[in-house]
């Protein structure tokens, strides 16, 4: 699919650097990636290689050297001394040499999009997780051939190829290597066209999956996207989707990006959409965060973390957006968006991490804490995909309802791009606020104070009504005077997984970790629980033992009020004229 690149070696000068990089995999069923990297004219006396330790998109420390062994330097046969001298860098030797041969193994066997998996069915590869950075020559042109261990193994890669060298494609420097994943194997390969431009839905794995459906609702996508930011801003494009057991997750890269979803999960209509959203939010990142991005991420340094507190930006509002292309695309209609968004919120409204971590401290806090919860993490923390979700919601309401739907979120993601994104200079939180100021007309100091900095609740019922909508409260018909804890059965045993804070359990002294034995006296599962406290009232307080840390303790505590379990955007009563407009205005009529 892609245009093969010819290179003329007349063209470079013979004193210039030049990397190769070999990927084998001989045997797929160790999960062993074989990698040799070749460099000609070394100039240094002193080879530095620095495995990265994390990958854009994905903002977490995963220390991928972890998983390297077998490490050696060659030249010409000639072994040459090696050190290791950090947890990810190595120094070779390279004194009067002027090849170098360098050779490792990595093992893969975490299937995500965000690191390496090989076994005997395919192999898939991220960069970052596999090859090192040639420090000092981040620039270079590379070089990189795959060895797939049986011939009837295709090669997927956004990489253009090399003419003339079976399986082997050129990245201008590192940073578009890193952004370039790999799938070796048996993967299925589907063809298609949107806006003129070639793209590609590779398969891994079996399913139910219907392809067809798939390219036909990917491509609304791409021209609902690509309508709103005037254009595709690549030449080809792959999707490469992964299915799996229990996997769910993508990761956005300039000319593709990697999805994980369970393999079974495609004929339900609301599992189906889900995975809509996902590919909607994957391929948004396009242009928000790959594009569009703030300064902090402009040059990547792999070596350690880029700290900004505008991931709820690129991601928040990126989840705002994967929630809306599939409305606009007539994937799903407007009743089933409201249905998303009131899922969301119900999310955000039982977590008391709200009350804790703002908004912009959740962005920053990224590395150390959404992707490394523990059982205080609802407690203590605030996801920036789900709260900056709903914030921009607010945010698209308040500038709709100001400019009678003249104006929208659109308006800001259009300047953003044509800001920043365009020419990729990336943007400061100041500049981020001055945009959406611009768009809104009037001073946000406030809302940006109470909603984004501080830990003021949400207003949306504030936001909703101008469009004749409210939040409401859903009542549970079976609701049970509150407890306050989650208990899952691990073992046999029934263990306290978490315990919320301020709740009567958390008063009372229960631990998470803590195995529950018995209330009142009386053994008790986790499939009677809910029963059981269902045969108590509000205030009443019960005896709750528990082994903790295998001692056999027995805590009083006091049953609460039901806690609302779930929310609802409804409509009002008696709409005005100027609430209906401004609903079709921003929805269109809503279906009975």
């Amino acid at each position: 699919m892609t245009q093969a690149i010819n290179l003329s070696p007349s063209t470079a000068q013979t004193t210039t650097p030049k990397i190769f990089y070999q990927v084998a995999m001989s045997r797929p069923e160790s999960h062993l990636f074989e990698v040799t990297l070749y460099l000609e004219n070394v100039a240094e006396s002193v080879l530095n290689l620095k495995m990265p330790v994390w990958t854009p998109g994905s903002y977490l420390v995963r220390e991928y050297a972890r998983h390297l062994q077998d490490f050696s330097a060659k030249s010409h046969q000639e072994v040459l001394t090696s050190r290791k001298v950090s947890k990810n860098q190595w120094e070779v030797d390279t004194k009067d040499v002027s090849e170098v041969t360098v050779s490792y193994r990595v093992f893969a066997n975490e299937l995500t999009v965000r690191t390496n998996h090989l076994d005997s069915s395919h192999g898939y590869f991220n960069s970052a997780a596999l090859l090192f950075d040639v420090v000092g020559l981040e620039q270079q042109p590379i070089e990189i051939t795959i060895i797939p261990p049986q011939p009837e193994w295709k090669v997927t890669t956004p990489l253009r190829t090399v003419a003339g060298k079976e399986n082997t494609f050129y990245a201008v420097d590192f940073d578009t290597l890193v952004d370039s994943p790999f799938e070796i194997g048996t993967h299925k390969v589907y063809d298609f066209e949107a806006l003129g431009k070639p793209h590609q839905l590779a398969i891994w794995g079996e399913g139910n999956a219907n392809p067809e459906q798939i390219i036909t609702d990917t491509r609304k996508i791409i021209e609902v996207e690509a309508d709103l930011f005037g254009g595709l801003p690549y030449d080809h494009y792959i999707f490469l989707l992964h299915l799996s057991g229990t996997g769910f997750g993508g990761l956005e890269h300039k000319n593709a990006c990697s999805l994980n979803y369970p393999r079974y999960s495609f004929r339900a209509k609301d599992k189906y959409n889900r995975f809509m959203q996902l590919v909607a939010h994957e391929f948004f990142h396009l242009w928000n965060v790959k594009r569009i991005r703030p300064q902090a991420l402009e040059k990547f340094d792999y070596n350690q973390e880029a700290y900004t507190t505008s991931l709820w930006f690129c991601e928040g509002t990126t989840s705002y957006y994967d929630a809306v292309i599939p409305l606009r695309a007539d994937i799903y209609d407007q009743n089933t968006f409201l249905e998303n968004i009131s899922k969301d919120i119900t999310r955000l409204q039982t977590i008391g991490g709200r009350k804790v971590q703002s908004l912009s401290e959740s962005s920053f806090d990224a590395w150390i804490k959404l992707y490394r919860r523990d059982a205080n993490s609802n407690n203590s923390q605030i996801s920036y995909y789900l709260k900056g979700e709903l914030v921009t919601f607010l945010l698209d309401l308040l500038i709709r309802a100001q400019h009678n739907n003249t104006r929208s979120l659109d308006d800001i993601m259009q300047k953003m791009w044509q800001g920043f994104g365009k020419e990729e200079i990336g943007f400061t939180p100041e500049q981020l606020r001055e945009t959406i100021e611009s768009v809104a007309g009037k001073d946000l100091t406030d809302f940006f104070n109470r909603y984004v900095d501080g830990l003021e609740e949400l207003p949306f019922n504030e936001y909703l009504h101008p469009f004749g909508l409210e939040l409401v409260a859903i009542p549970d018909p079976d609701a049970v005077p509150y407890l306050g804890i989650q208990v899952v059965t691990e073992n046999g045993k029934e263990m306290i997984k978490f315990v919320e804070s301020e709740s009567p359990s958390a008063v009372g002294g229960i631990d998470a970790g803590d195995e529950l034995l018995a209330i009142d006296g009386v053994k008790v599962s986790v499939g009677q629980l809910r029963d059981r406290v269902q045969d108590y009232a509000v205030g009443d307080k019960i005896n709750v033992t528990v082994f903790h840390h295998d001692q056999l303790l027995t805590h009083q505590v006091q049953l609460g009020q039901p806690q609302p379990s779930r929310y609802e955007i409804k409509g009002v009563k008696s709409p005005s004229e100027k609430q209906k407009q401004h609903l079709e205005g921003w929805l269109g009529k809503l279906s009975k």
